[in-house]
């Protein structure tokens, strides 16, 4: 599979998995920069290319891609919240170094899950995350009920036909335009069919379209007892809502800005804002 990125690629061993895949450049002095991606039929690191073009050469900076998606394995097993959370702590612990972590989406809450874990994780950049809204209903309560699992083996029933479906052109490009306020980038749309169709790609988005990935009250369980500097970064996002960030932005060392005119993917249409508010936020916690 091409690159998503352009940069070196290596991967490591999770145990119970297999390889993971991280691209890294390790030009620049600093602390380590490490992004990480959203979940969803066709997530991928590229995904996250305005932040890495932004700072690539200038710091060191790595992009993990999550177990299941793009150049990562993609074998037929159960994908977890831990799975993930697991990925990101062992390439932590791989860097052996405190890490500045940005993260988008559902990625968001598997980034908050590991800072709870790891004090190597010194701060949290969150674009456009899950879980600051209410919380999730039943069929999304895989820990509060079995109705997760319910969903998905009704999925995977029809598993094959439904994700060919999910990672045609045309519906791919309906999920990304409610997440652009201008034209969707063509080269997500173009890298987003790629990775879609890479063998053992419908599994991971399988767990995720019935809800397994998702934390039922992501804000109570995670991000209230983040003790780190976070910021969040959003506008509007057809997919979550974010009734409880004004209650996030009040806790000590949070905050949240604005970036207008965007919907859902805050880096694509507004990098300038989104490097502004990372640059002010890392000077203000060194």
């Amino acid at each position: 599979m091409r690159p998503a990125l352009p940069a070196q690629r290596f991967s490591f061993e999770l145990p119970g998995f297999g390889p993971v895949n991280v691209y890294a450049d390790t030009r620049g002095a600093g602390r380590p920069l490490l992004l990480t991606h959203s979940v969803n039929a066709a997530a991928s690191a590229y995904e996250m290319k305005p932040v890495w073009d932004a700072y690539a050469g200038t710091r060191p900076v790595y992009a993990l891609e999550w177990p299941g998606f793009g150049s990562s394995a993609r074998p037929d097993i159960a994908y977890t919240r831990d799975l993930m959370t697991r990925a990101l702590l062992l390439l932590v612990a791989q860097l052996a170094s405190d890490v500045d972590v940005v993260s988008m989406s559902l990625g968001s809450e598997f980034a908050a899950r590991a800072a709870l874990q790891d004090p190597r994780i010194r701060t949290l950049a969150l674009l456009s995350p899950s879980g600051l809204g209410t919380p999730r209903g039943n069929t999304q309560q895989a820990n509060a009920d079995d109705g997760g699992q319910r969903l998905y083996n009704i999925l995977s029933t029809f598993g094959t036909p439904l994700y060919a479906i999910l990672r045609t052109r045309p519906v791919i490009e309906l999920f990304l335009d409610p997440s652009f306020r201008g034209p969707v980038n063509v080269g997500l749309i173009d890298y987003a069919v790629d990775t879609s169709r890479q063998p053992g790609a419908k599994y991971a988005p399988l767990y995720f379209i019935s809800g397994q990935l998702f934390t039922p009250d992501a804000y109570a369980d995670l991000y209230s007892k983040l003790t780190i500097p976070v910021v969040v970064m959003s506008d509007q996002d057809a997919f979550v809502n974010f009734a409880r960030l004004p209650d996030f932005a009040a806790l000590p060392g949070k905050s949240a800005v604005r970036i207008a005119d965007t919907d859902g993917l805050p880096h694509w249409e507004k990098m300038l804002d989104v490097k502004v508010t990372l640059d002010a936020f890392w000077r203000a916690n060194p």
